[in-house]
């Protein structure tokens, strides 16, 4: 059986994406999560470069990790300096962290024309870098940078590089195709040439360090596996430099579930959805729903025959249970959902279609209406709960709106200002309230979230998230309908709701009505009218 282990270096290569950056409370945050993930190396910055680095390698030394090794990242010394003299090396000591990955040059390309050194020097600066870190006790780890395009360049100096860092005494060198431009099976070819070369040092082991230039870099990563490497870096989400970096939430699954190596528990496995979407909230980035094994939509079905499939056997269009990353089968209802589809979600949404599945067919074509109106049901499953409910006559609302009225003020020195006043009755009581917001769709929540607070106090753990707008049809200019979502969270999650009108206030008011009924209707303690 095949070996593998993860280094990760989400917090050093993976903040070097556009608009990705995490404090040292969030680096923290991660390298734990990490760790309780059962990655078995996290890269924990470049400790030469900013005073932040340093700073998260003083921190973590105070947090006990179960899994992984704390690595601090650096380059080669300088040309024509000691390792004593040179501040990167003495910052990669002054770390503490008990592995160092250090990068050189392999590519001659770099080596003469970008830093004008001599290759010669270069190889030098690799052995005795190496050897002083192992010196100072340290595990080290060799990035070999742009070593795929120097291998093609020049083969014999790129090996060469290579057997200086063996000479040095580093046991793990790391193939980087730091240009990202390299194809499956380039990498294949030199990484079996490098493991063969390398077969008299059966202490070396080799890694894979990718980049996603050609969309190519989880291929790339999990080629070079199959030729021989072991430790194979990457990053959560593939963050990263440019196009990014491998995406070590989809490598992990297929070395695990697909290439069968002995690389990480189920149960560990079984985080990585959870994984992604802490990192990916902690870096304020929205998830890719499409993202394979832990995105939102990789195990969803929106076709009726697939979703009559996989209601009989869900190997008919699923390569795997998604289960067993964290994840679970979304079945979407749309304009082209069949009664399976429906079947499926109202099981899943809780509401009772009845015996002889009439009222199935009644709600596809009510869906198909509604969606060909404007609303679109696969974003929005608050509201398609809710419609459900109302078509099969078990909606029960927890309040009615009555009448609201929205005021916009601005002014030349001041901002809009908005003020909302709500009318609604719940049960035989009726609620006048009224609020201010930062924009009406603020003050429409904020007075309706006053109106209802204190006879279900439930509703203070939700909380509005995301608010989207989207014109259906422009043809008609303003008069155009538009699409409202509201996403919408609480202590177990998010949830979707949808509003569709040709008034942009109206067409908020249902979906932000909509997400409070939803998160309601889920406790069945609440009074209904």
């Amino acid at each position: 059986m095949k070996k593998a282990v993860f280094y990760d270096t989400t917090l050093r290569d993976g903040m070097q994406g556009e608009n990705i950056f995490f404090s040292i409370e969030d680096k923290l945050r991660i390298a734990r999560r990490l760790d309780e993930a059962g990655i078995q190396y996290i890269e924990g910055g470049w400790p030469g470069s900013n005073p932040g680095a340093q700073s998260f390698f003083e921190e973590i030394k105070h947090v006990k990790l179960k899994n992984a090794r704390i690595a601090a990242f650096g380059s080669t010394r300088r040309p024509d300096k000691t390792c004593e003299e040179d501040a990167n090396i003495r910052a990669l000591i002054k770390s503490e962290a008990p592995v160092v990955t250090i990068f050189g040059k392999t590519w001659d390309l770099h080596v003469e024309s970008i830093m004008q050194n001599t290759k010669d020097e270069n190889l030098a600066m690799i052995k005795d870098s190496v050897t002083y870190l192992l010196g100072h006790g340290r595990e080290v780890i060799y990035d070999a940078e742009h070593f795929f395009d120097g291998y093609k360049a020049n083969p014999e100096y790129a090996v060469k590089t290579l057997e200086a860092a063996v000479k040095g005494g580093a046991d793990c060198l790391v193939l980087c195709d730091t240009n990202g431009g390299s194809m499956p099976c380039e990498i294949e070819t030199a990484t079996r040439a490098m493991v063969e070369h390398f077969k008299d040092h059966p202490q070396v082991i080799f890694g894979i360090h990718t980049h996603n230039d050609c969309a190519m870099a989880v291929a790339n990563s999990v080629t070079a596996v199959h030729a021989g490497a072991v430790m194979v870096q990457g990053t959560i989400n593939g963050y990263g430099e440019r196009c990014g970096n491998a995406d070590l939430t989809a490598i992990i699954p297929i070395l695990s579930l697909k290439m069968n190596c002995d690389c990480i528990s189920s149960q560990n496995l079984e985080k990585l959805l959870n994984l992604s979407r802490f990192i990916s909230e902690t870096a304020n980035v929205p998830p890719n729903n499409s993202q394979p094994f832990v995105g939102r939509s990789a195990f969803a079905h929106k076709g009726g025959v697939h979703v009559s499939a996989i209601m009989k056997n869900p190997k008919a269009y699923e390569h795997m249970a998604p289960e067993l990353v964290g994840n679970k089968r979304r079945v979407i209802v749309s304009e082209q959902s069949g009664k399976s589809n429906i079947e499926f979600k109202a099981k899943e949404l809780g509401v009772n279609l009845g015996e002889n599945g009439v009222n199935g067919h009644q709600i596809v074509s009510s869906i198909k209406d509604l969606e060909d109106y404007g609303y679109e049901f696969d974003a929005a499953e608050g509201s398609l709960k809710l419609i459900m409910e109302k078509l099969t006559d078990q909606f029960k609302p927890r309040f009615e709106l009555e009448s609201f009225r929205v005021v916009v003020e601005k002014d030349k020195e001041h901002p809009c200002y908005s003020h909302a006043m709500i009318k609604i009755r719940v049960g035989n009581t009726t609620e006048i309230t009224s609020a201010e917001g930062d924009g009406p769709v603020s003050a429409l929540d904020n007075a309706l979230r006053k109106a209802l607070a204190t006879i279900y106090p439930q509703i203070n753990t939700m909380h509005l998230v995301d608010f989207k707008v989207r014109v259906i049809d422009g043809k008609d200019g303003t008069a155009a309908k538009v699409r409202v979502l509201i996403e919408s969270r609480d202590e177990n999650g998010i949830f979707s709701t949808i509003g569709v009108s040709e008034d942009i206030i109206e067409a908020s008011w249902q979906a932000l009505a909509d997400s409070f009924q939803y998160k309601l209707s889920l406790d069945n303690q609440h009074k209904a009218v």
